[in-house]
């Protein structure tokens, strides 16, 4: 995918595919704003790495009223910027309507060289989310930079299934939820119970050629998808003559999201598979970016 500015290194050892973390510019960088409202809001909860979209637990910033507030992230370096990715408040749903990104080399949008972002690739050090008008409140819970242009979540809110689930938290449908938080605790992530061959599988609905799937791991958890295997294909199977093997995960760090190439694959099911005895299968987050739908 070096055609897309997101660079992934692949690296075959006895059969297995070790994936690449796709980074994140703006990830813990220094990001300020406007004003803020109270101690909890404050600037750095959007570059914080947790798109839970819930203000309550304490991952998205908030200024006061005010006339065209403002929020900044400073990525330090110069870069060709082909995709901001948004995470809205839960409760705000009309909060962000009318507001806009820019990217540039100076804090001032009203530079000549800071641009309003239209989508093509733009080069600049600041991202600025500004919301113009009078009496404006601007909160975010998550903002994330890339290098090139992401496609979109195939997998996100479908229906997922998983060979078991242990206690009423670790459903299946947790790791399409759209929230790469790795916490457990904090109820974005699934769980099977203790178990030979636990699995996890997403019904795409339609077939797609699948090129990339991410997944997001635990961050207490850091070995336990050491060999798992990720299959797509057109049946529930694993073992359908059809159904392909995209990767032998070999290692994620702990609460990391790392990408694993497809080769476009075609397929509807995308099966997380985990071969062993009294294995426990817990995943984060399991993302699917199609080459072209069919």
């Amino acid at each position: 995918y070096m055609s897309t500015g997101i660079f992934i290194m692949l690296t075959l050892t006895s059969g297995t595919l070790a994936g690449q973390l796709l980074y994140n510019l703006a990830l813990k960088k220094t990001a300020v704003q406007s004003s803020t409202s109270g101690t909890v809001g404050i600037a750095g909860k959007a570059v914080d790495g947790n798109r839970d979209a819930n203000y309550q637990s304490g991952s998205c910033t908030l200024t006061n009223a005010e006339s065209d507030p403002w929020w900044r992230v400073d990525l330090v370096n110069v870069y060709t910027i082909g995709t901001v990715m948004i995470t809205n408040r839960q409760e705000l749903e009309n909060g962000l309507d009318g507001a806009e990104i820019w990217i540039g080399n100076s804090t001032t949008i009203s530079e000549p060289e800071t641009f309003y972002f239209p989508c093509n690739s733009v080069k600049g050090r600041y991202v600025t989310v500004f919301l113009p008008g009078s009496a404006k409140v601007l909160s975010l819970c998550e903002v994330e930079v890339y290098y090139g242009q992401l496609l979109y979540n195939v997998a996100l809110k479908k229906t997922a299934v998983q060979s078991s689930t242990s206690s009423t938290v670790g459903t299946a449908g947790r790791a399409v939820d759209g929230n790469r938080d790795a916490s457990y605790q904090r109820g974005s992530c699934t769980l099977t119970s203790g178990q030979s061959n636990p699995w996890w599988r997403v019904d795409l609905v339609n077939v797609y050629t699948i090129g990339t799937v991410m997944i997001t791991n635990r961050d207490e958890l850091e070995n336990r998808l050491d060999g798992a295997e990720i299959w797509i294909g057109n049946s529930t199977k694993i073992s359908d003559p059809e159904s392909n093997r995209c990767a032998v995960i070999s290692h994620i760090p702990s609460g990391q999201a790392f990408y694993f190439p497809c080769n476009s694959v075609k397929g509807r099911y995308v099966t997380v598979f985990l071969p062993g005895s009294a294995k426990v299968l817990s995943l984060c987050e399991v993302e699917v970016y199609y080459g072209k739908p069919l």
